[in-house]
């Protein structure tokens, strides 16, 4: 059964989920506003301008099932708002992300073949190393800034070295990933509207074409690392080309650096703000790491939307979906949403069950990272709970106010040294 469709500025919810208005407000403005549209009958519709629009999911529920029917709300053409124009498509080729069907199944299945058991434990073990050395530098060094110093660096390393890639490129990496990351989402002047995003489509392309070149050398001499692998993958007669690599490589860096630094940045953040929980995770840490890792995704959501286009006439939450229609699922508010998590705007390193989306609802588009992104986490924390003594956040996080994702630029922290 279906029931009228509403419209959000029916609502009086405020500024709409296409406003940027909206994500400046502070995030207990956004959380209370996705409240009120989890206890209306049907998603409502969110104006984008010039005729367009989309439905926005926001229950647990809505935001899960639809996660799992990629026949029905597929990623084509593109998951981000806005979607990727035709010939940026065309240039650096479809990420996984906005593919569905047989093209993303095969893609998929040389990438997962290439995570081999010998490589993913290889990983691991660097983790651990790397989040030793991150602390071993904080230590020394006494920074006071929390994302350059220690929340970037580590997911960042791990990737780096998972790829192969040589030390000489790691810096201007890091460099081109924040141009071509950091303003996705975020409201902009007239004059950064001009120029920024050239200037991500071209750290964009600076980074592909470095890590295709490497790729060439990787046929040639393959070593026992991710890109050799991908390379000269043989999966139904195929491996990944120069523009499949690139696309890969980018999702690497702005999905797996990014969503993981942000998450151990509200981390730290959540930690201090609730020294209940920090003492808990103390107390035993290996009993309460992965709940609160898991607490931490969850609480901190960071992507907070993808968007989807739909292909076949369907009803989820009481509204009837037809061919065509843009529908946006916000984790963010699922994450939140009263109906699974009891008391859902506390941070309880204990809850369990704890269903969180924050690696996406289930599918064919369920992060592959997952795994790794868990196994960084609780390493780094172990790390920075057990070795400085009273690390702590000082003040808020200075979050970037997107659409996109929970973006930190920045968090000043301090400890006193052991």
């Amino acid at each position: 059964m279906t029931v009228p469709a509403q419209r959000y500025e029916d609502t009086g919810a405020g500024p709409h989920l296409a406003d940027p208005a909206f994500w400046q407000q502070s995030p207990e403005a956004r959380l209370a506003a996705f409240a009120a549209l989890r206890a209306l009958d049907t998603p409502v519709y969110v104006p984008e301008g010039k005729g367009r629009g989309h439905w926005a999911l926001v229950r647990h529920a809505d935001v899960q099932e639809a996660s799992r029917l990629p026949k029905v709300f597929a990623s084509a053409p593109g998951v981000t708002t806005p979607e990727p124009a035709r010939w940026v498509r065309a240039l650096f080729g479809d990420s996984m992300v906005n593919l569905d069907g047989a093209d993303h199944a095969q893609l998929r299945k040389i990438v997962q073949r290439a995570f081999t058991p010998r490589l993913l434990a290889a990983a691991e073990e660097d983790i651990h190393a790397v989040a030793a050395r991150i602390v071993d530098d904080v230590l020394a060094d006494r920074p006071d800034e929390f994302v350059s110093a220690v929340s970037s660096r580590l997911p960042l390393e791990v990737i780096c070295n998972m790829m192969g890639i040589p030390e000489r490129y790691r810096a201007e990496i890091a460099d081109r990933v924040n141009h071509a990351s950091e303003n996705i989402g975020v409201e902009r002047g007239l004059a950064s509207r001009l120029r920024v995003p050239g200037r991500g489509l071209r750290a964009l392309a600076r980074m592909q074409r470095m890590v295709a070149g490497i790729g060439r050398e990787r046929r040639k001499n393959p070593t026992a690392d991710l890109i050799s692998a991908l390379v000269c993958a043989n999966v139904d007669g195929q491996a990944l080309g120069a523009r499949q690599l690139g696309a890969f490589f980018s999702l690497l860096m702005v999905a797996g650096v990014e969503t993981t630094r942000n998450a151990i940045t509200h981390g730290l953040a959540l930690l201090t703000d609730h020294p209940e929980q920090r003492d808990l995770l103390l107390a035993d840490f290996e009993k309460y790491a992965d709940g609160a890792v898991d607490e931490m995704i969850r609480h901190s959501t960071p992507i907070i939307q993808f968007r989807r286009t739909v292909a076949a006439e369907h009803t989820l939450g009481g509204h009837l979906f037809r061919p065509g229609d843009k529908v946006v699922l916000y984790y963010a508010s699922a994450n939140r949403d009263e109906a699974v998590f009891p008391d859902p705007d506390a941070f309880d390193i204990t809850r369990s069950p704890n269903p969180h989306l924050g690696f996406g609802g289930g599918g064919p588009h369920f992060c592959l990272g997952a795994h790794l992104a868990r196994v960084e986490m609780k390493a780094l924390f172990r790390e920075l709970l057990t070795r400085p003594v009273g690390l702590r956040a000082v003040g808020l996080p200075d979050l970037a106010g997107s659409s996109f994702d929970n973006r930190v630029r920045s968090l000043r922290f301090s400890f006193e040294r052991p």
